[in-house]
């Protein structure tokens, strides 16, 4: 489960774990918690958001993943019970055994919003005596993603090897405007295609994605995340 606060994020930061865990033969899904509709300088936000929306979906049918959207407005992430509710919801629902999500070391507010949200989330789904619409889901191992706009004390320990995906989530990212550089901020397509390179190369890997795990956990490098699986 990708936990995001902008499909942006999600995809270019978090598909390709997702991607990788799918074509090991898990599931996956995209938890988007706005449209980022405020993130296209001439677009309206109506429309920018739906067109987020599209490419969200039709970036999880490339890559065999589902979409989930809540409802909160793009800079307007709450960090608050109701949001953590939500995503909790979402957890008992399809019952991850691999969350990704924003680290908190970041500039963007609905990016500190959203970890804190996946904190208390996580520790709800698990809560028993908690009574929601679906039974508690024991926690999920939480994985950070490696987000330029998240940096601040980011140390990645885990070297996830994406070669297998990578062509297919290119062709996934390429989907959104944002990718394409059509939003005039920074390029995104150059930005993320080098960081799978250089992380690939840090892990002897053609092309990897760093994560960051809680600070006890020893640097992996893996060629998937799930245990059963590992043989590096």
């Amino acid at each position: 489960m990708a936990i995001a606060a902008h499909p942006g994020d999600a995809l270019f930061t978090m598909g390709a774990t997702l991607a990788n865990h799918i074509h090991n033969g898990g599931e996956g899904v995209f938890v988007n918690l706005s449209l980022g509709e405020r993130g296209h300088p001439t677009i309206p936000t109506d429309t920018y958001g739906q067109m987020q929306r599209i490419a969200t979906e039709d970036a999880a049918r490339l890559l065999g993943a589902e979409t989930e959207f809540l409802t909160y407005q793009d800079a307007e992430i709450p960090a608050d019970q109701d949001a953590a509710l939500a995503v909790c919801d979402l957890i008992r629902k399809h019952k991850p055994s691999i969350a990704i999500t924003h680290w908190k070391g970041s500039w963007h507010k609905d990016h500190r919003n959203t970890y804190l949200v996946v904190q208390d989330a996580i520790f709800y789904a698990d809560l028993r005596s908690l009574p929601r619409a679906l039974p508690a889901h024991p926690p999920p191992d939480l994985y950070y993603a490696d987000n330029w706009e998240d940096a601040d004390n980011y140390r990645p320990d885990t070297f996830l090897d994406t070669s297998a995906v990578h062509e297919k989530w290119l062709e996934a990212c390429a989907l959104f405007p944002m990718w394409r550089g059509e939003t005039g901020l920074i390029r995104y397509n150059d930005y993320y295609r080098s960081l799978a390179v250089m992380r690939g190369c840090l892990a002897s890997f053609n092309y990897a994605v760093a994560l960051m795990s809680e600070p006890e956990q020893r640097v992996k490098k893996v060629q998937t995340l799930d245990s059963r699986k590992r043989f590096l």
